[in-house]
């Protein structure tokens, strides 16, 4: 199904499985290029050498093209740049600070840049720093998020409205349907996580897969929106934040209560009572573990029926 996304990416299906910490390994990445869509590995959670053996170890197993996720905000950046050039990876997809800073230097060196945003004014800015497409993520989405909470079904066509790059709509998208839905409001592609997260080659740990599975509606609530706002699963670690919230806590507060590595703890070791567990709302939709290559399948069939139903209505 070629458009702008897939010529873009060189790429079967306009799917980007997104570049989550410590989901999103080689493994993973791996695998979603196998199956025809975009693999991105998700540098937020490695140490620079580290993401270098993830990209080595991704090129042994697929000649597909794959990107990485750099969130700006984490240190190292210069290293991890650097690494990402030295590998000849082609794709980068920024977040999580301002884009101009590192498009046109990854442009030069023959890499696609995406930016990832969370209102149209992030998009327009985006925009003007020349990237090749960006990722509208609504608040629906897991791990860290806008502050406004606009939803995806909001945000893609008001973005859509203001920009002429690509467009990839990104948050409560794990079905063919809402991939569709998103694709009729404007976007050009779609960026799924959650779903992926409660895939076999994820390397979530299985603990916190079968969290993903159990969730329900509800289960999920974006909190620490004096910090970086993050939407994480109802747990104690998540309990024990909204007990300080009673203190009217400063900033200061909530970090001492955070600390470090939550989200290894939760995501990656499997603490499920002190660990910081990121996952969508669309956890509520995800009922099952499977291979990747069966989820993009499932996705792309799910589509092509959502088409010919929207013909007869």
């Amino acid at each position: 199904m070629p458009n702008r996304i897939t010529e873009l990416f060189n790429i079967k299906y306009p799917i980007i499985q997104a570049g989550m910490v410590w989901n999103s390994g080689w493994r993973l990445a791996s695998a979603a290029s196998n199956a025809g869509v975009l693999g991105l590995l998700g540098a937020g959670s490695m140490y620079p050498e580290v993401l270098r053996e993830h990209i080595q170890k991704c090129k042994k197993v697929t000649d597909k093209p794959f990107g990485v996720n750099v969130p700006m905000l984490y240190p190292n950046i210069q290293e991890i740049m650097d690494i990402i050039v030295e590998e000849d990876v082609k794709i980068v997809f920024t977040s999580a600070g301002n884009p101009k800073i590192w498009t046109k230097w990854l442009q030069e060196k023959g890499i696609t840049v995406v930016h990832v945003v969370s209102s149209v004014k992030f998009a327009l800015k985006a925009q003007e720093a020349g990237v090749d497409g960006v990722v509208a993520e609504g608040f629906e989405a897991g791990g860290h998020n806008g502050r406004d909470e606009t939803t995806t079904l909001t945000l893609i066509p008001m973005v859509k409205e203001h920009i002429h790059i690509p467009l990839i709509a990104a948050g409560g998208i794990a079905t063919g349907k809402a991939m569709l839905a998103t694709m009729i409001l404007g976007a050009d592609g779609v960026q799924v996580g959650s779903r992926f997260v409660a895939s076999e080659e994820s390397s979530a740990h299985q603990a916190f897969k079968q969290v993903v599975v159990d969730a329900k509606e509800g289960d999920t609530q974006l909190t620490l929106k004096e910090l970086a706002p993050v939407r994480l699963i109802k747990n104690k670690f998540y309990n024990d934040i909204q007990e300080l919230y009673k203190t009217a806590p400063s900033p200061e507060q909530l970090k001492e209560l955070l600390g470090r590595a939550r989200a290894k703890l939760g995501m990656f070791e499997g603490d499920l009572d002190e660990g910081e567990l990121e996952i969508g709302q669309i956890s509520g939709l995800i009922h099952d573990i499977k291979p990747t290559a069966v989820i993009v399948d499932d996705m792309m069939r799910e589509f092509e029926e959502a088409k010919h139903i929207a013909k007869s209505l």
